[in-house]
């Protein structure tokens, strides 16, 4: 028998399945697009969670998600609308199924990578002393990533307010949980002492106890823990295609409380069934008629073109390294809302090239230590970031980038679009890259042509010729969206604006993001020659080789952002030198080279020449006459000439 207080938690069960019973229909019937996974055997762990959660609480989901939606929002307008692409749906049809936002609610169907996001989400609300708190729902099939690992670490030294929820279904989409996850699953969290609570979702009562003791347990501790909730889907993966036995399909259904509520209490079943379908069909047939985002809407207007002005250079007599220091002394002191996040960053050490030295002596609370965990840390400053916070993110090392790249493309580039502009996700990401110290091959390497293009995401390269607190200062005041900073190893020792050429005139534009212009002083220039970060001071001390072996008089561009590109100046010099190099450290196939004089060459009909210069594509060797031959740093006025000549 079920009693009067557990209906409630029957009926929100019922609409739960009865919703997504619909959106299968409408799928079969063509009348939604994408996809759909149902939560069919598991609603009642939605309801228990959140049944013990206050407003300001959030709840991070995967591709599994429409129950924990309703659980969290009782939005069951906002998702149906959400499904049949409408704009009054609660992303306006953007993101769908597996892509929700709404009242502290977040999904995201990438699942391993929402558990450091959570993470970071969890440590906003420690900041805020509140004593609200965060749940992760998981997969079973999700323990096979590991960043859920690195999160479990993170969470654990941080004691965060954080519950993981792992809904073991006993399959990871087709695969048995016997065929692809070793060991015992509440081994792995206790392995960093994080407390542990087990319940499943075929004793209700039960359930529902141990959901608020675990929340209880958060909420009046302040720390971690891990909930295992046995269960089992009753649907297939996603809207077709199920391989599972029949007979073990059957016996759960045999097991699912709802049924056997039906079987128990048939009239109250009926009329709770006709309630719930009725309060469905209300909502399908206000939607049907609404209108779909339009794709101008969705994109947004281009960006606005600058006029440009040029201006001497600044040289404030320091080195490049002692400037972004000062910049992030400043900005800790003066904004409550920056934290400091990466590895070996603590003083007395204050990182690998000393930018961090002495911030956590000056700021304890706002500088973060972490493990070696590049994935997970960018997990942490996106959840920061979401969370109305300035995380500034140190990558030890460029190569390290690689990483990083999910948390970049999947999570911190996506957020802002697919949550239909609800949220912004500033977190800054900054990484030394390229050669010339003999680090050899996983320690050189300048990836930057990896970190452009993505949606979203400004990249910006640091040169010794314009003041790094500049840069910086306009990422902090213009930037809603994430931004990864290159800065470059050599360059770190460089004094700013130094550089000196008495047949050149050295400017800065007026651009967000300047561009440095060396132009000749006696006569026009013959070729432009655009180039960025560490490797434009090569360029820059090597004009005089170039003329000396081409005769032609050059212009040197040097930008600052990469991605995306403004490409005015450089069309305003190539309209007048007919003839374009774009010098990079990295190598130059399917690199920012490629993209430059691919964009000039759409755009400038009569070019005398297009050509790059890069590195060759091997892996940077150690040894210093092999690095120099692989680089190009050193030979770029040889390499002009080959191409002249040709």
């Amino acid at each position: 028998m079920v009693n009067k207080v557990s209906e409630k938690y029957y009926e929100q069960a019922l609409l739960i399945r009865r919703t997504e019973d619909t959106f299968l229909e409408l799928f079969n019937e063509g009348s939604m697009n994408g996809t759909v996974h149902t939560c069919s055997g598991q609603e009642f762990s939605a309801i228990a969670f959140a049944s013990f959660l206050e407003n300001q609480d959030f709840v991070f989901s995967n591709h599994r998600c429409h129950g924990h939606y309703l659980a969290k929002t009782q939005d069951l307008k906002g998702l149906i609308a959400e499904l049949m692409g409408k704009e009054t749906g609660t992303c306006a049809g953007i993101g769908s199924s597996q892509h929700l936002c709404n009242d502290n609610f977040f999904s995201n169907g990438v699942q391993g990578g929402i558990v450091p996001v959570s993470a970071g989400m969890s440590l906003a609300r420690k900041k805020s002393k509140d004593k609200s708190i965060g749940i992760v729902f998981i997969g079973d099939g999700t323990l096979g990533e590991g960043v859920v690992y690195e999160s479990f670490n993170l969470v654990s030294l941080l004691s965060l307010p954080l519950l993981i929820v792992c809904e073991n279904n006993r399959y990871a989409q087709s695969t048995r949980i016997e065929d692809n996850l070793s060991g015992d699953i509440l081994k792995r969290p206790e392995s960093f002492g994080i407390k542990t609570f087990h319940s499943n979702t075929w004793d209700v009562d039960e359930l529902l106890k141990n959901a608020k003791k675990s929340i209880d347990f958060i909420r009046n501790k302040g720390k971690p823990a891990f909930h295992l909730v046995d269960t089992y889907r009753l649907n297939h993966h996603s809207k077709s295609d199920d391989h599972r036995d029949v007979e073990e399909v059957n016996k759960f259904h045999e097991l699912d409380p709802l049924n056997i509520f039906q079987e128990s209490e048939p009239e109250v079943f009926k009329q709770m069934l006709e309630k719930v379908n009725s309060k469905i069909i209300k909502v399908i047939e206000e939607t049907n008629n609404e209108k779909e985002i339009s794709g101008e809407s969705y994109v947004g207007q281009k960006e606005i073109v600058e006029t440009l002005d040029y201006f001497p250079l600044e040289a404030p007599n320091e080195r490049v390294v002692t400037r972004i220091n000062a910049f992030f002394q400043k900005i800790l002191r003066e904004d409550e809302k920056v934290i400091f996040l990466g590895e070996d960053i603590l003083s007395p050490y204050g990182g690998a090239f000393k930018v961090a030295n002495d911030l956590s002596k000056n700021f304890p609370d706002k500088v973060i230590s972490t493990p070696i965990s590049e994935q997970s840390i960018v997990g942490l400053a996106n959840g920061l970031a979401l969370s109305g916070y300035r995380p500034y993110v140190e990558i030890m090392f460029g190569d390290f980038m690689t990483l990083c790249l999910d948390q970049i493309i999947n999570h911190a580039s996506k957020f802002h679009h697919m949550y239909n502009k609800k949220v912004n996700c500033p977190v800054v990401i900054r990484t030394p890259m390229g050669g010339g110290r003999g680090y050899g091959p996983t320690h050189s390497q300048t990836l930057d042509k990896f970190l452009v293009g993505i949606d979203n995401v400004t990249v910006i390269a640091i040169n010794s010729f314009l003041d790094p607190q500049e840069l910086y200062k306009s990422v902090y005041e213009n930037e809603i969206h994430p931004t990864i900073v290159i800065e470059n190893k050599l360059d770190y020792a460089r004094f700013v604006a130094s550089k000196k050429n008495d047949s050149y005139y050295l400017e800065k534009s007026n651009s967000t993001y300047p561009e440095v212009k060396c132009s000749p002083k006696s006569s026009n220039p013959d070729i432009t020659i655009v180039s960025y970060g560490g490797i434009a001071n090569d360029t820059f001390e090597q004009l005089d080789h170039i003329f000396e072996e081409t005769e032609l008089i050059p212009e040197l561009l040097i930008i600052s952002k990469i991605s995306p590109l403004n490409l005015e100046p450089i069309f305003t010099s190539v309209r007048n030198t007919k003839r374009l190099m774009v010098v990079e450290e990295g190598s130059k196939e399917f690199g920012i080279g490629a993209e430059i004089l691919s964009r000039v060459s759409e755009e400038i009909e009569d070019i005398i020449l297009l050509k790059r210069i890069g590195a060759i594509s091997v892996p940077i060797p150690s040894s210093r006459q092999a690095e120099e031959y692989v680089l190009p740093n050193t030979n770029i006025a040889k390499e002009v000439a080959k191409y002249i000549r040709k």
